[in-house]
């Protein structure tokens, strides 16, 4: 309403609403709305990206772990080597690192 104070009141009155727009409070944040239900999980093996995976937003390191090991790109960039550290950023990035 701030920005268009006449044009927001006169559609306010159209859509049915008694009082004017401007004794209306602002919109509370709601969190839950706000909050994704899937994220984008980036997976790297030695640091350079093999695989960009959709995962749930509460998933933990080793079901990030276990799901980018399940990503057939992923498993033909370690295969036949050896895990030598796993980093893992939560909601963002799963690192493999291999010899």
């Amino acid at each position: 309403a701030p920005m268009a104070p006449h044009i927001t009141e006169a559609l306010w009155v159209r859509t049915g609403h008694d009082f004017s727009i401007h004794l209306q409070p602002l919109p509370e944040w709601d969190e839950k709305l706000a909050a994704e239900e899937t994220i984008t999980l980036a997976v790297q093996v030695n640091g350079r990206l093999r695989d960009t995976l959709e995962v749930p937003a509460s998933v933990g390191e080793e079901q990030a772990i276990e799901v980018a090991l399940a990503s057939a790109n992923v498993q033909r960039h370690v295969e036949g080597m050896d895990i030598v550290r796993r980093i893992y950023v939560p909601g963002r990035l799963v690192n493999l690192v291999v010899k």
